[in-house]
């Protein structure tokens, strides 16, 4: 039995394929990776304070009680995780839910020892009540 080799287009089609697949893993595994946003709780965000230098990531904990105050065009407030606490400056106004003891996600980047943020995401409940109406009496 002879064996036959694939003519050279037959080959140099598989090669091409190949490399645009390993072209495409290479992109979604490092071309991507600056999109990557790094969720921290406040106390690996302070762990990591001076590794994290200007990168962009999201701290969570729940608002400080008190802590809230409105200072120039944004509010700032402390974040904590019961072991951890971090000032945070928000630019722009925060969502209506926020208050103290609620818990946060805000997006940002450290400047110094204060976390600026620029985005907040605050978690609320997934149960839907209805308000009550009163029904006016049938005449």
């Amino acid at each position: 039995m002879e064996v036959t080799t694939p003519p050279r287009r037959a080959r140099l089609r598989y090669f091409v394929a190949g490399g645009l697949c390993v072209a495409a893993i290479a992109y979604l595994l490092f071309g991507l990776s600056e999109n990557v946003v790094y969720f921290r709780t406040a106390s690996e965000a302070v762990a990591e304070r001076d590794k994290a230098g200007d990168d962009r990531f999201r701290l969570a904990g729940e608002v400080v009680p008190g802590s809230q105050a409105p200072r120039g065009d944004g509010v700032a407030f402390e974040v904590t995780d019961g072991n951890e606490t971090v000032e945070v400056f928000h630019r722009g106004d925060p969502p209506e839910l926020f208050a103290d003891g609620v818990p946060v996600v805000c997006e940002g980047r450290w400047q110094g020892t204060e976390f600026a943020s620029d985005r907040i995401m605050i978690k609320h409940g997934s149960e839907y009540k209805p308000p009550n109406v009163e029904t006016p009496p049938a005449s």
